[in-house]
């Protein structure tokens, strides 16, 4: 009993001995870091927060999860607060969180952020235990050890990443929440309307596009994530045969819409279109030599920028085919399955989407439609992806920046769609143009009815020279 007194006679613990900045940055962490939220908690109250606005914050964080098993998004906990604090009952607390907010959405210090998680997570796994041992010293005077043992192994497997999965009748709420699903926008509307992609690439989601060699797979991602900065998004991207350079003069002819020969000579234009826009997201532009990065590559680069205060909002890749395997096969369709697994994996564990891009085979060169079959080396790549798109343009295309856009696969929407699209190089843009359209069986209908027209035109001019 005088373990329990002492004990108790310390009060309510919290992270005060660590400072407010320290205090700051862990709830930063739980915005950041769904995953490591998850395990907090279990073992973090709000109340460990000695700086009143964090603790307030937390609870309404933690109570929305306890609901609907997902974290909000920021701005959604924006609003949660504001109808909870519309009376003015504490205007103080109010404006010391509008200030916080406002402080980390426009000026977030990432810095030592792995060392907090670390450190808070360890004090709060302590106080578990801590816990469970001033409960258990009645049970053990009174000989209930089996009930001690269970309360030990529950304070020890607190804080564990784990979940119980989805209690289909327990969390029904959580179904019916669009938080579940974030997405980054193609910018392409139709892509992005809600019978196909739903808005757009989502978090832990693959997409592939792919296309023959110069149909406009690189010039494709980087639209991607050009976009992707326009919407305030960090963006990373990789090249494996581009220098950054040569990248980072697309990205500019992309967003100031200037062509990429004429970029160079417009450097004054450029600074003025970055400084009027200030709102955008980051680029980090990282070349690695061909088959020398693997995904544990990437993923060491990305612990790295993390140290530094970078967050990436989407991954480009460009592109995986040529990437190295973690392991050794003597088929190469099996690394390449691998690297894809692997990617799948890594967009998961970070909850981040990941584009990238896949060569087609060669028998697809003058083929109207690019399909799944038409993935090189491993129809495996096509298992692992989300969303698969394909560009396809015949030679006689290229001049005048025609082509189609095939949806492949697409585990949020509506797949087996041609769309006509103009495809600009000289921008990386793509656009679909205003026309209806056509499912798979439409296109390949008109493109055989194209080419009996062209047959027959043929066979008259044949004919007509014959009669001469």
């Amino acid at each position: 009993m005088q373990t329990a007194v002492k004990l108790s006679e310390q009060g309510t613990p919290h992270f005060g001995q660590y400072g407010k900045t320290f205090q700051e940055k862990i709830f930063q962490g739980l915005l950041t870091d769904h995953k490591w939220a998850a395990q907090m908690v279990e073992v973090m109250s709000p109340d460990f927060f000695e700086v009143k606005y964090l603790a307030y914050l937390t609870e309404k964080y933690f109570v929305y999860f306890g609901k609907y098993k997902a974290f909000p998004t920021l701005s959604l906990l924006i609003s949660i607060i504001k109808d909870d604090l519309s009376n003015g009952s504490d205007i103080i607390l109010r404006d010391q969180i509008v200030e916080f907010l406002h402080r980390i959405r426009h000026n977030p210090d990432m810095g030592d952020i792995k060392y907090v998680k670390d450190k808070a997570l360890d004090f709060c796994k302590r106080q578990a235990l801590k816990e469970a041992l001033v409960q258990s010293v009645d049970d053990i005077n009174e000989g209930k050890y089996e009930t001690v043992v269970e309360r030990m192994k529950t304070a020890c497997a607190a804080g564990i990443p784990s979940t119980v999965g989805h209690d289909f009748f327990e969390d029904l709420d959580a179904r019916f929440i669009k938080i579940n699903r974030h997405v980054c926008p193609t910018g392409i509307d139709r892509l992005d309307a809600s019978d196909i992609l739903g808005g757009g690439l989502g978090r832990g989601e693959i997409g592939v596009i792919t296309a023959n060699t110069g149909v406009g797979k690189s010039h494709w991602l980087v639209a991607m994530g050009a976009n992707a900065m326009l919407t305030g998004k960090n963006v990373l991207h990789y090249t494996f045969e581009l220098t950054e350079h040569a990248v980072g003069l697309r990205y500019d002819s992309n967003l100031c819409k200037i062509p990429s020969n004429d970029v160079q000579d417009n450097k004054d234009r450029v600074k003025e279109f970055y400084k009027k826009n200030s709102d955008l997201g980051r680029l980090i532009i990282k070349e690695y030599p061909t088959g020398s990065a693997s995904v544990l590559t990437i993923r060491n680069h990305i612990e790295k920028l993390a140290l530094k205060g970078f967050s990436p909002g989407v991954i480009i890749i460009d592109y995986a085919d040529i990437m190295r395997s973690s392991r050794n096969y003597d088929s190469l369709r099996h690394e390449l399955k691998l690297i894809y697994e692997e990617l799948r994996n890594l967009a998961m564990d970070l909850g981040l989407p990941v584009w990238t891009a896949s060569q087609a085979n060669r028998e697809s060169a003058n083929s109207e439609i690019v399909g799944l079959e038409n993935m090189s080396e491993a129809y495996g790549k096509a298992m692992v992806a989300d969303v698969v798109i394909s560009l396809s343009r015949k030679a006689m295309e290229k001049s005048t920046g025609t082509g189609r856009l095939f949806i492949a696969k697409n585990r949020a929407g509506k797949d087996g769609l041609v769309f006509p699209i103009h495809i600009d190089t000289s921008m990386s843009t793509i656009e679909i143009v205003d026309e209806p359209e056509l499912t798979l069986n439409e296109a390949v209908e008109q493109d055989e009815n194209a080419m009996k027209n062209i047959l027959k035109k043929k066979w008259k001019e044949v004919s007509g020279l014959n009669r001469n």
